[in-house]
């Protein structure tokens, strides 16, 4: 029987180690809000919800009011009901490009990247936006199209070079294929920018690149950059535990040198 391909095992692992890489996507993304998305994520209170609805139900079709409660919907954790206001404010507004990225935006953070596609496709003809860029690429990472990906993630940094949120998601991509190679030299990429330096995420998306590729010692001193030791030594012993299991050291190992 023939050996199974890394992605399954990489896929578990970055899903997984949750502490690890500070972020609850199998991918950790470190893409800011969209320019349209401006108002605070503090949680509002349930009258000041109840407020944002009502303006926004006095006009469904206002971008602005339509943004604010869908922002207020996130603050407070109801991001389904949130994704609907932007499924609306795409709706009533198909040809704004800014509305339509934002919209396909939030579909790839919901992991609905078979709807996310050609909305980001659409927004990518009409719009120089890395962020859509981006996003595009990280909906294609979703359905296994790696290749396709790091298209969009190019594209995104020629129109904003050395941007952090672009390259820690070209490297993910990288790790998702099995390539962890590449994944930690775009990783030490970005780390080595001074910018960097406020970004830990890189550090623990390094670090876990790094241990699964059975370099506990280094990923150790990677992490403990950030995170207290306690958390640092549970999530080796997690990586560990993880690796330890049959075969799956062996295919990550034959992923990492695949080209």
């Amino acid at each position: 029987m023939p050996r199974a391909r890394p992605r399954a095992a990489i896929l578990i692992l970055l899903a997984s180690a949750v502490a690890l890489t500070g972020c609850n996507k199998t991918m950790s993304s470190l893409t800011p809000g969209s320019s349209l998305n401006t108002a605070s994520t503090t949680p509002v209170s349930l009258d000041a919800l109840a407020e944002l609805g009502e303006k926004w139900q006095s006009n469904p079709k206002d971008v602005n009011k339509g943004l604010a409660y869908a922002n207020g919907l996130e603050s407070v954790g109801q991001k389904d009901e949130a994704l609907t206001v932007y499924q609306k404010l795409y709706e009533s507004a198909p040809g704004n490009a800014k509305v339509a990225g934002l919209y396909g935006r939030k579909l790839v953070s919901a992991g609905k990247a078979d709807r996310a596609v050609p909305i980001l496709e659409a927004a990518e003809r009409g719009d120089t936006d890395w962020r859509i860029m981006s996003a595009l690429g990280t909906a294609y990472d979703q359905q296994g199209l790696y290749q396709k990906a790091r298209e969009q993630y190019a594209k995104a940094l020629a129109a904003d070079p050395q941007n952090l949120a672009v390259m820690n998601n070209l490297a993910m991509s990288y790790a998702l294929e099995g390539n962890l190679k590449q994944a930690e030299t775009e990783l030490r990429a970005a780390d080595a920018l001074p910018r960097s330096k406020s970004e830990p995420r890189i550090r623990q998306n390094l670090a876990l690149v790094v241990g699964l590729q059975g370099r506990f010692d280094e990923a150790t001193k990677l992490a403990q950059q950030d995170l207290p030791p306690e958390q640092v030594q549970e999530n080796m012993a997690y990586l560990k535990k993880m690796l330890s299991q049959p075969n799956t050291w062996q295919q990550i190992s034959a992923g990492g040198n695949q080209g």
